[in-house]
């Protein structure tokens, strides 16, 4: 298996975007974006897996991980902005058709590219855990911790507030909750250490809510679409899931037992689920 990851950095609408790249030199393309708060590293188990048979892209979004952060803060952390570096991003690296996989906030970036500037390109889209509506209560959630990350000490009390906030994950391996803390952390001036994106990413919710009204993007995705639901979500309701099957392209369904928002992708039986989708 080529396990082999590179980290590269290309400018991309106006932002240096950083992503890693496994399985290089296969000649499909799968490209897995991460939720609001998060980064391309989210990714790595599934991507050392699947870069057996795929080339995997994983970018950070602007305004977290290694990326850059946005030149207007108010202005540029939306969908629309997000979607033109996808296409630049993509375009660069010579991608034509691809296979995606979008966690939360990623899955709603795919479902918008799918239905517009990456239609026909866009093949197989799974979306983990989101849908054209977001449940308001969990929406308040995400904003409350996402807008306000706190500072600490240590790592180790960093560790912790991340096993906590992100307890919706389910169980994970210590493994895994320390690779989800150590490539999401950055040291602030005074030597704390404090979440790796900009607060102002929260505006989501606020300024570029609109972004988060998906049904008429989801609607015109022709895609090959699965959607992902942990059991426990209060992101994407059951309902909502289950209209995504009758709706657009009319989407399978599997849901993760003990699990809420998100499914990480880093176990044998989440791993299959995906390979089970993208080589279908």
């Amino acid at each position: 298996m080529n396990t082999v990851m590179s980290s590269r950095y290309l400018t991309c609408a106006g932002y240096e975007i950083h992503f890693t790249e496994w399985g290089a030199d296969k000649d499909q393309t799968v490209v897995c974006w991460h939720g609001l708060a998060r980064s391309g590293r989210d990714f790595d188990a599934v991507a050392a897996h699947l870069s057996a048979r795929y080339r995997v892209i994983c970018p950070d979004t602007i305004g977290r991980g290694l990326s850059q952060w946005a030149h207007d803060r108010d202005k540029d952390y939306c969908f629309d902005v997000y979607c033109a570096t996808a296409v630049d991003l993509l375009d660069q690296l010579g991608v034509g058709s691809l296979k995606w996989v979008g966690t939360s906030m990623g899955g709603l970036i795919g479902t918008h590219l799918a239905a517009g500037p990456l239609k026909g390109r866009i093949s197989h889209l799974l979306i983990n855990d989101i849908g054209p509506v977001v449940e308001p209560a969990a929406a308040e959630r995400i904003a409350t911790y996402v807008g306000n990350p706190p500072s600490f000490d240590s790592f180790t009390d960093f560790e912790t507030w991340i096993r906590t906030v992100y307890a919706p994950f389910g169980e994970r391996s210590d493994a895994t909750w320390r690779l989800l803390a150590e490539t999401t952390c950055r040291r602030t001036e005074d030597g704390k250490i404090t979440a790796h994106y900009d607060p102002k990413i929260v505006t989501q919710f606020t300024t570029h809510a609109s972004d988060l009204d998906g049904w008429p993007a989801y609607e015109a995705v022709d895609a090959k679409t699965l959607v992902i639901r942990g059991e426990n979500s209060d992101v994407l309701s059951r309902e909502t899931a289950e209209e995504m099957t009758q709706r657009g392209p009319k989407c399978d369904l599997i849901t993760v037992p003990a699990c809420g928002h998100a499914p990480v992708f880093d176990t044998v039986d989440e791993q299959r689920i995906v390979d089970d989708f993208l080589d279908s």
